[in-house]
């Protein structure tokens, strides 16, 4: 039977209605199996000139010239960035209470104002992050600030070398395809020449970013970029993996890769908010407006207690952190701290300082930086708070009420003095003892009484050597604080276990004596300035020299300080956790066990016996000398330090007097503020095509380039008074110092060059 043509009409409509539908469906959602890469990739972006980028004119011109080949910074040409990061605001903020996590967790998203949005984003990371602070330190201060720094950065490098114009792009979006797995990567270059196609990458740490390595190692490959070449700058030190990473790039590359080591060291800054902020009272005199803040009081900041929370904690900022973090506590080795200059105090204003410490390249460090800054800080003032009749120890078995001043005992700096003094008296057995080569040719050295070795009873202590400081523009550089051991005869009536081997005359004394001075104080007094055992010591006695500069000044002019100086009152510097239940006179127990039972003793040949040796003695910090370094041995010798320091106040630096030696300083009343530069809108322009414009403003780059010269030093006045503290005289010739001084102005250019041993390419 036929279907009338009508419904026949009707029934192709319902088709092509359910075809169209379905269309439109697939159009919308692809075919099935279909992924949104398959869609039309968007555009490349085609980048910004990059004095449009970055506010720069485009008659900007260098300081200094584009390098060919690799290159460094020289050290008098080191200076510093600084760049606001919007989080350093809160780096004082403590966890949420529990009310408040509680009304936090019921929310669906991320609150609109702070601190209630950093919380909200801990808890929702709170099994990663159990600790707050340590969420706070390895995640939101330091993401936060990456952006901002890099951009910095990239702009201090673009403005210092002059890579303006039409032909400098920055961020400009390129692909790279890998031939060997046929995958393409996207990757937004910092700096990139039309001309020359030379690309510069520009790392504001000594780390590659992980992300971008295969990326970069496609461009290695591609033949479509073979005339092209890169060059890595670095703000910081080359890491390890930095290294690696070039060294990879170069096997497929070659010369087409290049290193640019730009020394720069960072200054990170606070926002002008309201947010909390943390705080520290080292070295600051009682009373003072502020807080103490700079460099160290950022690192301290993220210093863990332990090794294994510092290690906890740097595991923790490395993985949040995949593009690499800047020089941070890990590359600081705590256990080394000391105090190195305190500048001029002034009454109502802030008084600069600074420490410096080992470095630890692997950045594997970092632990123990609060209490070793807070023991050096508090030992200054107790230095200052105490008359210094009363700096000495003594351990004596006879005079156990002649341990120490009981109010000096109630201080870390007092405790620390008398531990080393037991620690000395270990050490003096140690070297001594005759398994050891040293203390066997001592036995053998020693007077003989009836064929056996014979020495008296020893009183040991340590005192200070002549410090070496230079006073200049109203501070203080500590160059060097030796500690001297010194050792006599002495007898106890205390007795000891057994009996005496010999009972020596005087003449036997003196030569057992003479032998004593020359091979067993030499070792022992090496051990007390090296030795980690006597750290502390070394640091609180390097506050003493401080302390007694601050009297000096403040005997001059009053300071802030004038209240504390010799008011007899150290209560605000007590013994502090874990030692706040020390006492002198259960030290002095564990020495007198020690003496009276015999801990040290020795099988001697030719003694019949075993044989014990009894040593008295203490420490005795109660003078403080000093010989101020003139000027013109301070230039030669120690050229740059009064820059490092002045940086050490803002951020981390090295300390370039000797290698693997930082600063870290801050300044007892800063501010530590900034206002952010945001980044210009970027001007409507024509897509760039790449190719090379006919006549291009300067660029700054593609060849060797000159730089600036380093200014040659000052001369030193011949008539230099050296400052203020006693001068006990030079040795050295001043010719060979000014000799040494002219070395270093001849070797201080504006850049060290160097190339590698390797065939250059050529056009």
């Amino acid at each position: 039977m036929q279907t009338p043509i009508r419904a026949r009409r009707l029934r192709a409509l319902r088709r092509s209605v359910v075809a169209l539908a379905c269309a439109s469906v697939m159009a919308l959602t692809g075919l099935p199996g279909s992924t949104a890469a398959e869609a039309a990739p968007r555009p490349l972006d085609p980048g910004k000139r990059c004095d449009e980028l970055y506010g720069l004119p485009s008659n900007t011109r260098p300081t200094v010239g584009l390098p060919q080949f690799d290159a460094s910074r020289a050290t008098s040409q080191w200076d510093d960035y600084s760049y606001v990061n919007p989080a350093k605001e809160w780096d004082g903020l403590g966890a949420p209470s529990a009310d408040k996590q509680a009304a936090l967790s019921e929310l669906t998203k991320a609150p609109a104002t702070q601190p209630d949005r950093v919380w909200w984003r801990w808890l929702q990371q709170k099994d990663k992050y159990p600790n707050f602070t340590d969420y706070r330190d390895a995640v939101f201060i330091p993401n936060s600030g990456n952006d901002p720094r890099g951009k910095a950065f990239e702009q201090k490098v673009i403005k210092d070398h002059g890579l303006v114009g039409p032909e400098w792009i920055c961020q400009k979006e390129v692909e790279f395809k890998d031939p060997d797995t046929g995958k393409t990567y996207r990757r937004k270059l910092d700096a990139y020449n039309t001309r020359t196609r030379q690309i510069l990458e520009i790392k504001s740490n000594g780390s590659p970013d992980r992300t971008q390595v295969p990326k970069d190692l496609a461009w290695a490959k591609d033949p479509a970029w073979k005339d092209s070449k890169v060059k890595y700058v670095f703000a910081e030190p080359q890491k390890a993996d930095a290294r690696k990473f070039l060294g990879d790039m170069r096997q497929v590359a070659g010369n087409r890769v290049t290193e640019y080591n730009y020394r720069t060291d960072r200054v990170e800054l606070a926002p002008k908010g309201v947010g909390e902020r943390a705080s520290s009272g080292l070295m600051q005199p009682p009373g003072q407006a502020g807080s103490t803040r700079g460099g160290l009081t950022d690192l301290i900041r993220e210093s863990r207690p332990t090794p294994k929370t510092m290690a906890d904690f740097l595991n923790a900022k490395n993985a949040a952190n995949p593009g690499g973090l800047p020089r941070g506590p890990g590359g600081v080795d705590f256990s080394t701290l000391d105090l190195k200059y305190v500048g001029k105090p002034v009454r109502g204003k802030g008084v600069d300082f600074a420490f410096d410490a080992k470095e630890d390249p692997t950045e594997q460090s970092g632990w123990g930086g609060k209490a070793n800054s807070q023991l050096i800080s508090d030992a200054f003032f107790t230095w200052l708070a105490l008359t210094p009749d009363k700096f000495w120890v003594n351990l004596n078995p006879d005079e156990p009420d002649r341990i120490m001043d009981a109010k000096f005992g109630r201080t870390d700096a007092g405790r620390v003095l008398l531990e080393a003094d037991l620690q000395m008296k270990h050490d003096f057995y140690k070297a001594m003892d005759p398994a050891t080569d040293l203390g066997k040719r001592y036995w053998a050295a020693l007077p003989q009484v009836n064929g056996k070795p014979c020495m008296p009873g020893l009183r040991n202590w340590i005192e200070p050597k002549t410090a070496q400081v230079r006073e200049q523009d109203g501070g203080i550089y500590i160059l060097d604080t030796p500690l001297r051991l010194k050792s006599t005869a002495q007898t106890t009536v205390t007795p000891g276990p057994g009996e005496p081997i010999c009972t020596p005359d005087a003449a036997q004394t003196a030569a057992a004596q003479r032998v004593i001075d020359a091979m067993i104080v030499p070792a022992v007094e090496k051990t007390i300035n090296s030795a980690p055992q006597y750290a502390d010591l070394r640091r609180v006695y390097t506050a003493r020299v401080a302390a007694e500069y601050i009297r000096q000044q403040d005997a001059k002019v009053p300071t802030d300080y004038h209240a504390i100086i010799n008011s007899g009152d150290a209560t605000r510097w007590p013994l502090r956790a874990p030692n706040q239940n020390w006492t002198r006179e259960a030290l002095f127990q564990k020495y007198r066990n020690i003496y009276t039972h015999g801990e040290f003793t020795y099988d001697v040949p030719d003694a019949n016996g075993t044989v014990q040796v009894y040593i008295v003695g203490g420490v005795d910090l109660s003078k403080q000398p000093k010989r101020n370094v003139d000027k013109v041995q301070f230039t030669a010798q120690h050229r740059y330090l009064p820059r490092q320091t002045q940086t050490s106040v803002k951020t981390l630096t090295d300390n370039t007097d000797t290698t693997g030696q930082v600063l870290l300083g801050a300044n007892t009343a800063a501010d530590d503020t900034g206002t952010s530069t945001p980044t210009p809108t970027p001007t409507p322009t024509p897509t760039h095509t790449g190719k090379p414009t006919p006549t291009p403003t300067h660029s700054g780059g593609g060849s060797g380039g000159g730089s600036t010269p380093a200014p040659t030093p000052t001369t030193p006045a011949p008539n230099d008074p050296g400052g203020d503290l006693a001068h006990t005289g030079n040795d050295t010739p001043v010719g060979l110092i000014a000799g040494i001084a002219g070395a270093l102005a001849v070797a201080g250019g504006a850049l060290v060059w160097w190339m590698r041993r390797r065939r250059t390419a050529q056009g």
